[in-house]
């Protein structure tokens, strides 16, 4: 996970330094440098290294490229006061700058489980395994610990090869991403020596042509930085930042997150990357970015050196109330608590690699002491500074001398510190790797082998090459129930857990789970959260927002806003017929056909159905003319039948008259059929009653009209027209006009009859139920039979509108087609450009209007003359012998 500061030219010094050719024709290996002796050794049939940085501190000088550079010194400790517990009593000791105490554990683990694998008869009998541990601060140093591990310390071997050197079985380490690509790259020039790293995660590592000797027992960073995504995107951050190491790590690491954010639909505002020893200018500027950005989410893929750095500076800036998502390399490091501003972290979260139990490790830590490694600086120098005495005097007199009382059992800090065991364990699992491959090796059955021929490996020339065969297909249970197990790229399956920097005071910080996450499972159960409360950025309780734009609400879509990235958008209403049903919807959904949206845009709803219906107003009125119409047409013929033998009755075909009456109450009920909601047989009822009730009505008047003409051509003498068109001619034309019409109909409800039609073109939002006329050709021809008919009645009436008479009938009848015309003509565009439930309307007022106007008309002076005027109910009068009629 962590990278150590340096530059990678220095690996391929080293590189250049390991190919320069030792002579011409001298078959010998010779040592071309030495590294420093091992912090922590111990002889063994097999030898197992390490390379761990106990001092993250040192000072180096820049190499030219011109000469061997000269090593880098590790920093000195330094003592700060800090409390912590001794005992059962309070009081405040160092806190050692300078010093990785989770580094110095990870080796005493590696310490620890050899020694319990020696004392296990199961592993390796008969065989027992030492180690060669190195405290490397600086880039070179570490590649020349790795590369004397890795080929041996002896400067000559004389067979002519290098496979016979005092070299390690394998290497543990290193922690950091950049030194281990390093060692492992070296290791590969140098026989293949196999290294397993606990806590490099550098996808990058996962490159088998790259690294093919390299095994790793903590998860890649291709799953973390995935895992980190979901995360996000489970707290619906669609909108952070992004900042990492200026490393291998931090580079990779972040740019396999941002990939995944944005397959996971998340945004990064920005994405800056920065070093530790980098210049100050340039941490400045990020904390600028960070003030002025609107999204409160920050991804730090980086390491603890650059996030310490960074916190602190932010602290100074007074930047608070930020939420931070950590990476595994810094989010549970006890050296955060060291910084000024590590209040500013309380509420980050991240993963780390699950915890475990290793048991004795904790008794192991606590029972070290110097004079178990009485060549180790290094522990010396701790133990002087922890307990502020002097183990030799002479070099520091100003300290008291240590008694030899002084033990560890107890101090409580990282290093003593047992309960959050997690890189820690996949130290403790890489040993255990390695002695049961080399068990499996040293087991082997000849002929049984894995190797040419069913070979096996000679146990006392062990080559990498071969231990690289068995550590591939290791495969164990650990005491605590865990599998290990390595992939085809070396790696092991990736596990974390959820954790939340809770608190965070000088010294103490306190990490709690709350969720899980496995790569191995199902999409869906890969990442689960518990119940244990989060603290969040800021101490807040509640769950930060950190959005470019509000979530958009059901009924809505999102707009991009140009120029923006996609989390950056508008709230757009869905248009009329389209909905949203859910929250951030990039698209509207049209509705099917027959359904529509609703006011808020979030369902589809049917649409509704629009007819001239009874119970609304204007059916109600329409009705009620209706009615009012066959009630005066009906009382009308009541006073006719009381006035039946009168002259005015008489006058002029009583029998047309009754007709006529009665064709116009079917034309007043027939308009009700235009009422309601549309079926078969009222479509086909509406029209062809319509149709035929009207042109019984106009030819009862066109019979009318006829008589009156033809009863004057009866007065002229020698004229026996009468004759011609007397009452049978009379009441024949009426059948014949009338059958004429109903032989249209039959053929149009035959041909092509109207049915019930839903109009979905006129309006989008509502179906209008209407009847389909079916045949076009068919509805015209009964409007133009009736229309024929009308106009010849008319012309015949108004020809007949001057005849001498007292009481013209011509004349009201004239009146009545001229308003009949009149209303049948305007019918026509208000029939077409009328929408919906309005254009049968207008279809019922066009009949009510016209019926009105004939019932009036023709019927409405007569009844003034028998009911107000019934002196000049006479024959004389109507024959117009009187010159006193008025009207």
């Amino acid at each position: 996970c962590t990278t150590e500061p340096g530059a990678m030219p220095l690996l391929e010094l080293v590189l250049l330094v390991l190919l320069v050719v030792i002579g011409e024709g001298e078959p010998v290996c010779r040592l071309q440098g030495r590294a420093e002796l091992p912090e922590l050794a111990k002889d063994g049939d097999l030898v197992i290294g390490g390379v761990f940085t106990f001092q993250t501190e040192y000072d180096g000088r820049v190499p030219n490229f011109q000469s061997l550079p000269d090593p880098p010194n590790c920093k000195k400790l330094v003592r700060h006061i800090l409390p912590f517990f001794y005992g059962t009593s309070f009081t405040f000791v160092v806190s050692l700058f300078s010093m990785n105490f989770r580094e110095f554990q990870f080796a005493q683990t590696l310490i620890f489980a050899i020694e319990e694998i020696n004392r296990n008869p199961a592993i390796l009998p008969n065989h027992t395994l030492g180690y060669n541990i190195y405290n490397a601060c600086g880039y070179d140093n570490i590649l020349k610990s790795g590369l004397a591990l890795a080929s041996g310390q002896e400067k000559f071997i004389d067979e002519g090869n290098c496979t016979k050197t005092d070299m390690a079985q394998a290497v543990i380490g290193h922690s950091a991403s950049t030194p281990t690509m390093g060692l492992a790259l070296s290791n590969n020039i140098v026989l293949f020596c196999t290294q397993i790293s606990h806590f490099a995660t550098c996808a990058c590592l996962s490159n088998r042509k790259e690294f093919p000797s390299f095994f790793r027992t903590i998860p890649s960073d291709f799953y973390q930085s995935r895992a980190l995504a979901q995360l996000v995107k489970h707290f619906g951050w669609s909108w952070v930042g992004a900042i990492s190491s200026d490393n291998d790590y931090g580079n990779r690491g972040i740019a396999t997150f941002m990939l995944a954010a944005q397959e996971e639909g998340v945004c990064i505002e920005y994405s800056e990357a920065f070093e530790q020893t980098g210049p100050r200018h340039a941490l400045l500027r990020i904390v600028e970015i960070i003030k002025q950005s609107s999204s409160k989410v920050i991804m730090a893929f980086m390491t603890h050196r650059e996030i310490k750095v960074l916190a602190s500076e932010l602290y100074r800036h007074n930047i608070t109330g930020l939420q931070w998502i950590g990476s595994d390399a810094w989010i549970t490091d006890p050296s955060l608590t060291d910084i000024e501003g590590h209040s500013t972290l309380v509420g980050a979260i991240g993963f780390t690699v699950t915890r475990a139990h290793i048991p004795g490790l904790g008794n192991h830590l606590r029972d070290i002491h110097p004079s178990h490694f009485p060549n180790s600086m290094f522990l010396r120098n701790f133990w002087e500074i922890v307990f502020n005495c002097s183990l030799n005097v002479t070099t520091a007199p100003k300290r008291k001398p240590c008694n030899g009382s002084e033990n560890l059992r107890g101090i409580q800090n990282t290093f003593t510190d047992v309960s959050k065991l997690t890189f820690t364990n996949n130290v403790y699992k890489s040993v255990y790797a390695v002695a049961h491959a080399l068990h499996n090796l040293l087991t082997c059955e000849e002929s049984q082998g894995p190797f040419s021929n069913g070979s096996c490996a000679q146990p006392t020339q062990i080559q990498p090459w071969q231990l690289l065969h068995y550590l591939q297909s290791v495969n164990f249970t650990t005491g605590e129930g865990e599998k290990v197990f390595f992939d085809s790229n070396g790696d092991s399956p990736a596990r974390y857990e959820l954790v939340n920097l809770q608190s965070a005071t000088s010294g103490t910080m306190e990490v709690a789970t709350v969720g899980f996450y496995g790569a191995s499972l199902t999409e869906d159960h890969q990442f689960t959260m518990n119940n244990v409360s989060i603290v969040w950025g800021g101490r807040s309780e509640t769950v930060p927002v950190s959005v470019c734009s509000e979530s958009c609400p059901p009924g809505t879509r999102k707009a991009v806003q140009k120029g923006k990235p996609v989390c950056c958008y508008d709230c757009v209403p869905c248009s009329g017929g389209e909905i949203s049903n859910t929250t951030d919807s990039a698209e509207c959904m049209k509705c099917p056909v027959q359904y529509w949206s609703n006011g808020r845009g979030d369902r589809c709803v049917i649409k509704e159905i629009e007819f001239l219906s009874y119970t609304e107003l204007m059916g109600v009125i329409l009705v009620l003319f209706c009615l009012i119409g066959v009630c005066l047409t009906v009382v009308i013929a009541t006073i006719f039948f009381q006035f039946r033998d009168t002259p005015i009755v008489r006058a002029n075909n009583s029998e047309l008259s009754f007709l006529l009456l009665f064709s116009l109450t079917l034309c007043f009920l027939c308009s009700l059929t235009f009422i309601g909601r549309p079926s078969e047989w009222s479509c086909m009822l509406r029209h062809t009653a319509f149709g035929i009730t009207f042109v019984l009505c106009i030819s009862c008047v066109l019979g009318k009209t006829i008589v009156v003409l033809m009863a004057f051509r009866a007065t002229l003498p020698a004229s026996n027209v009468m004759k011609w068109f007397g009452p049978p001619q009379q009441r024949l034309s009426v059948l014949a006009f009338t059958l004429i019409q109903v032989l249209i109909c039959v053929l149009w409800l035959t041909v092509s009859p109207p049915f019930p039609y839903k109009n979905m073109k006129t309006y989008q939002e509502k179906i209008i139920l209407e009847c389909d006329v079916g045949s076009a050709i068919g509805f015209w021809a009964v409007l133009g039979y009736i229309g024929l008919l009308a106009l010849l009645c008319f012309v015949l009436a108004f020809l007949a509108r001057k005849l001498p008479d007292n009481f013209n009938e011509a004349k009201f009848i004239t009146f009545s087609m001229l308003i009949f015309c009149a209303v049948w003509i305007t019918f026509i565009p208000a029939y077409v450009s009328s929408p919906g439930k309005f254009t049968v309307a207008v279809e019922i007022f066009a009949i009510l209007a016209s019926s009105y106007g004939m019932l009036f008309c023709i019927f409405l002076p007569k009844c003034f003359i028998i009911l107000l005027r019934p002196e000049e109910n006479t024959k004389k009068h109507v024959m117009g012998k009187t010159n006193d009629i008025r009207y």
